[in-house]
């Protein structure tokens, strides 16, 4: 049974707690939050004790930690478990600056094979078997990859004022996704991005609507569509043109049931949030994490690999405030 303490008790270390507690592999002991209260709420709802994040690293008992605390502290955590000798599962990116990220590695780099990133869209069984039929050939050599990613509703402006903005707050899955997907990362990336949802988004400097071009060394194209808001639900799609034929994800949507009648076609609308979306990616993930640190075999997504997203998004970024075509070598 693999002992586990959690950092983070805000809505997206909820959800993790809730997948702890609900694999036979693992055992939630300890929660700690910024927030005393948080902490408090979540450890009575599971029977765990409150803790200290120092707490938590000095106990020896605590084999694993899940880091899912507020973006800024990610680093810092990731070198203080990887200090203590814990496994560690960390909620993307893995800073808000990509120079301290990098710092993170390199100071890690012994404990490294220790070290997961949360990008659990990886584990959505939807897109593994994508992946599994583009790397199976099944429609020749894959030409021009499509994501789509709208959230239901902008967030909290207060949310949006420490979230490090729309590229390394949510486009950053799909950067991932592309990595994953192709395999390699790109030579280059354009975007065209606006604040058109909500006004105060852009006073803060960030964007609330956006579309990314990444162009690769053998002519492969990706585009990356992302909005903050989509009234009907959570629209989460991917597609792949290849040589020989197209593979693609549709969504997710609340029921199955299409109605048909001499009025038209009705059908139900998208899961509403990424809580409904991908619960099962987020317990795959963990089973995932839990494996690895019991057969010692490699993590399924590296530090490296968090590295390479965050890479892109500060590329994004780069592009969308200089109108052009940015390298990310200039970036890794």
């Amino acid at each position: 049974m693999l002992t586990v303490g959690l950092i983070g008790a805000g809505r997206i270390g909820r959800v993790h707690a809730s997948t702890i507690v609900q694999d036979e592999g693992s055992q939630l002991v300890a929660v700690a939050d910024s927030v005393d209260e948080n902490a408090k709420n979540l450890a009575k709802l599971y029977k765990v004790n409150p803790r200290s994040v120092d707490a938590i690293f000095e106990d020896n008992s605590i084999e694993a930690i899940l880091i899912a605390s507020s973006k800024d502290t990610h680093s810092d955590f990731i070198e203080k478990a990887s200090i203590a000798g814990k496994a560690i599962l960390c909620e993307k990116p893995v800073d808000l600056s990509l120079a301290r990220a990098k710092r993170c590695l390199e100071n890690t780099k012994s404990n490294e094979h220790l070290i997961m990133m949360g990008f659990n869209r990886r584990f959505d069984p939807n897109f593994v078997a994508l992946k599994k039929a583009l790397d199976g050939g099944e429609i020749g050599t894959a030409e021009l990859l499509s994501i789509t990613s709208f959230d239901p509703a902008p967030p909290p402006i207060d949310y949006v004022k420490v979230s490090g903005g729309i590229f390394k707050d949510m486009m950053i899955h799909d950067f991932d996704m592309a990595n994953f997907l192709y395999g390699e990362l790109p030579k280059s990336v354009f975007v065209s991005a606006s604040a058109i949802i909500d006004k105060k988004i852009g006073v803060l400097g960030d964007y609330d609507t956006a579309v990314a071009t990444l162009k690769y060394r053998d002519g492969r194209l990706a585009v990356i569509k992302n909005s903050r808001r989509a009234t009907y639900g959570y629209d989460q799609r991917i597609e792949v043109l290849g040589s020989k034929g197209l593979l693609q994800v549709q969504n997710m949507v609340e029921n199955s049931m299409v109605k048909s009648t001499e009025m038209g076609v009705e059908s139900s609308k998208p899961e509403y949030f990424f809580l409904e979306r991908y619960k099962s990616a987020y317990q795959n993930e963990w089973t995932a994490f839990v494996t690895a640190v019991k057969t010692k075999t490699p993590m399924p997504v590296s530090l490296s690999d968090g590295i390479a997203a965050l890479a892109i998004a500060e590329a994004a970024a780069a592009s969308a405030e200089m109108g052009s075509e940015v390298e990310i070598a200039n970036f890794l």
